[in-house]
């Protein structure tokens, strides 16, 4: 019986075949690697660690693409000198083709460079910043779901002169593996910074919220006071609030920030601190509303209040009331509903002034309204605002209701239906009934 066949394979064979299996195993570990972490830090440099190992190069990088710069940026790279890593991270920045990262972004594939030295794509700044010495890299594409990623960077292998093509199909295997972990890393890390921002702003709107009155309704002798405050995000601009600051007397106070989002309702709380204050024992809204502008005048360039305080006397129906550059109150009253001719200082907190305050007296069923613009300034879906003259048009055909408010409200909510709320809505309403 004959033997079986012997093969003979040389040495340089059976080494390759090694390395082969290697980098198979290796490519398995990767795999693993990107399957134990969805944290964004931790897994770039485990990757590029483990990448730098497995193609046996002196150094790696990722630039990843930023979108709204359209720039690809350093986000890892791991040199022998940590000084060049930190200024590659630092202080280079690359166009859509511009370097052989550049190149490689623009078209989507990926390049092999022997001599980067002889290549007139290559980007010679980033290696006279760190003083490394490029001869030969690799880079690929990282594209994703969702398009480009950025690009993956091997440079210099420690065993030979260059890479070649063997290392590139290694690499690239590698790099179709990185940009999906990417793209999943880096939706995770935007989903925990959402929600981290939702939970922020939950407590924020809490904290303000504690800052307005406790009940939105306010009733003293023959003066009730009723308020709606609607933001348009989940904290807001507009403010509104009831005190007793003398003996016989409500103050009645509505505003609006400049300014948005949290910003604009840490400034809100601030006045709404001051304001209460500074109110306390003065009998003049005209007053209280300069010693705010004066308080306020130290806040930060562009932050202001436009606002009016009214100070009513709980027992008569006499008015003092003082516009900052706020919308003027309205008056509904048996001979319909108009725009009270009320002259208006500049909003609180830009510049040093006095402020004047004017007399009116109420008489039995009338009602001041005081809105923000949030009221006029909704818009429809073709752009459209419901305008002050419109809005005012409405409120006199039901001046008479009971529910004005809400009805006002909900005449904004069907404007402006299917488009979202541009601006905060308050509004606040005197009522009288004393007998004339």
């Amino acid at each position: 019986m004959l033997g079986e066949p012997k093969i003979t394979v040389s040495e340089a064979y059976l080494r390759d075949v090694e390395k082969k299996v290697e980098d198979l195993k290796a490519l398995r570990e990767v795999s693993a690697l990107i399957s134990s972490t969805l944290d964004f830090n931790d897994l770039m440099t485990l990757v590029m660690e483990k990448a730098k190992k497995v193609m046996n190069a002196e150094a790696c990088s990722i630039l990843l693409y930023n979108k709204n710069t359209k720039k690809l940026e350093f986000e890892v790279a791991i040199c022998k000198e940590e000084t060049a890593s930190e200024i590659l991270r630092e202080k280079i920045t690359l166009d859509l083709g511009q370097g052989i990262a550049g190149w490689v972004a623009e078209n989507l594939k990926p390049l092999l460079i022997r001599d980067a030295g002889s290549d007139d794509r290559f980007f010679k700044d980033a290696d006279k910043l760190t003083g490394f010495k490029t001869k030969s890299l690799l880079a690929v594409p990282l594209v994703g779901r969702g398009g480009l990623v950025g690009v993956a960077e091997i440079i210099n292998p420690k065993n030979k002169d260059s890479f070649d093509d063997y290392d590139s199909e290694i690499f690239q295997t590698l790099c179709r593996q990185v940009a999906i972990a990417i793209e999943n890393a880096c939706f995770y890390k935007e989903s925990l910074e959402k929600e981290k921002m939702r939970q922020e702003l939950e407590i924020a709107s809490a904290l303000q919220k504690s800052f307005l009155p406790d009940s939105p309704f306010f009733k003293r002798d023959k003066l009730t006071v009723s308020a709606v405050n609607i933001s348009a995000a989940k904290v807001g601009g507009d403010l509104y609030d009831f005190i007793e600051p003398v003996e016989g007397k409500a103050g009645i106070l509505i505003g609006d920030v400049s300014g948005k989002g949290v910003s604009g309702a840490l400034y809100m709380a601030k006045i709404i601190s001051d304001f209460r204050f500074i109110a306390k024992e003065i009998a003049s809204p005209g007053t209280a509303l300069q010693l705010l502008n004066t308080q306020l005048s130290r806040a930060p360039r562009g932050m202001f209040l436009t606002a009016i305080y009214i100070i009513a006397d709980i027992h008569t129906g006499e008015l003092l009331i003082t516009v900052a550059g706020h919308p003027p109150p309205l008056i509904l009253s048996g001979g319909g509903a108009a725009v009270m001719d009320i002259p208006s200082g500049p909003p609180v907190g830009i510049l040093p002034v006095e402020y004047p305050s004017v007399a009116f007296s109420l008489k039995k069923g009338d009602k001041l309204l005081l809105l923000t613009d949030g009221a006029f300034e909704a818009k429809n879906k073709k752009g459209e605002r419901i305008g002050f003259e419109k809005l005012l048009d409405f409120i006199k055909r039901h001046k008479n209701e009971e529910q004005l408010v809400q009805m006002v409200i909900e005449h904004v909510k069907r404007f402006s239906k299917g488009t979202e709320m541009a601006d905060d809505l308050t509004m606040v309403e005197l009522a009288w009934d004393c007998v004339a």
